[in-house]
């Protein structure tokens, strides 16, 4: 007998978009809580399944689900559905995923765990005010001058000019093609390659955004662990600070870990979902979700520059 079972579910947007999802629930275990994974840009929820299995064989039911216009989510040519944009993910997408959270699971606690672009997201969703603790892995919104300083002149010129033209003269960004996940509708990957500094200057230029664009930030209370790798080009500590900032009823942890630290020679911005770490990343994050803290032997492995400190640290043993 298998310690999990995995069912397709389809959720339903606001706006009538069919979203495809999976659901992972313990068979030998009670459900402690409810977990919904947020994918990184034009990386598909299946990339995230064998992270959902192992939380759901501690007790965790588990949503993974993919944005409209990636992997199962797409529909058709995405020349047709260029309007598609990282705003529709959070607003409307990462709601719908909250909110079937909270619909389906009303006497249990709905944490999230959000990779890079995830956890904007989050801050989008006007559900959030259903989480009560978030873990982020190299959370952050793209703005270039964050950048690993030694990889910054590569990074801009693949996201923020080869990305524009190729999906000005192809009608979206054809990432596959060339190897880099999935491919993004025309204004997701706009909103990536013109992003400014502050996400007040991003959201209001857009036409479809509305005033209200990140008014949902301020609902989302639960706890937050931004976890980043010292090694990540993308999630530098000024990149998830910069995102952080914005979570302002939140206590917001954010803590660095060197590949070193945990025997390992590198993590990067999309290693930290291989089922090499386990025993180790996967742990930590699981014993954040359950209790929210620390374990005494992560901390013993990161540089800790919070945004806010007070997490609490669990002995070992727990």
């Amino acid at each position: 007998m298998q310690d999990v079972q995995v069912s397709p579910v389809t959720l339903i947007a606001a706006d009538g978009y069919g979203l495809a999802a999976h659901h992972w629930t313990p068979t030998t275990l009670p459900i402690r809580a409810v977990v919904v994974i947020n994918p990184a840009t034009a990386v598909k929820a299946s990339y995230y399944h064998r992270y959902a299995r192992f939380l759901a064989s501690n007790g965790m039911s588990v949503l993974t689900y993919d944005y409209r216009g990636i992997g199962a989510s797409r529909r058709g040519n995405l020349r047709e559905f260029k309007n598609i944009s990282k705003l529709d993910w959070g607003r409307l997408d990462c709601d719908a995923a909250l909110q079937w959270a909270r619909n389906n699971h009303v006497d249990k606690p709905v944490h999230v765990v959000a990779h890079s672009i995830g956890g904007l997201l989050v801050g989008l969703a006007k559900n959030n005010t259903c989480v009560e603790r978030c873990v982020t892995v190299g959370a952050q919104y793209a703005y270039w001058r964050d950048y690993e300083r030694g990889k910054r002149l590569f990074m801009w010129l693949r996201w923020h000019l080869l990305m524009p033209v190729l999906t000005t003269l192809f009608g979206y960004f054809p990432a596959k093609a060339l190897g880099w996940h999935e491919d993004l509708p025309a204004a997701a990957a706009y909103e990536w390659a013109f992003r400014p500094a502050r996400l007040e200057e991003s959201y209001p230029g857009m036409a479809e955004s509305g005033p209200d664009a990140l008014a949902h930030f301020s609902g989302m209370a639960g706890d937050i662990l931004a976890i980043g790798m010292t090694d990540d080009p993308f999630g530098t500590q000024a990149a998830l600070d910069r995102l952080l900032a914005y979570f302002t009823n939140s206590r917001r942890v954010h803590v660095r870990i060197s590949p070193e630290s945990i025997g390992e020679e590198s993590i990067g911005h999309f290693a930290f979902f291989h089922d090499r770490f386990k025993t180790t990343l996967w742990q930590q994050s699981l014993d954040w979700l359950m209790s929210g803290g620390i374990p005494e032997s992560a901390v013993s492995s990161v540089i800790t520059p919070a945004v806010s400190s007070n997490a609490k640290v669990l002995a070992d043993g727990r």
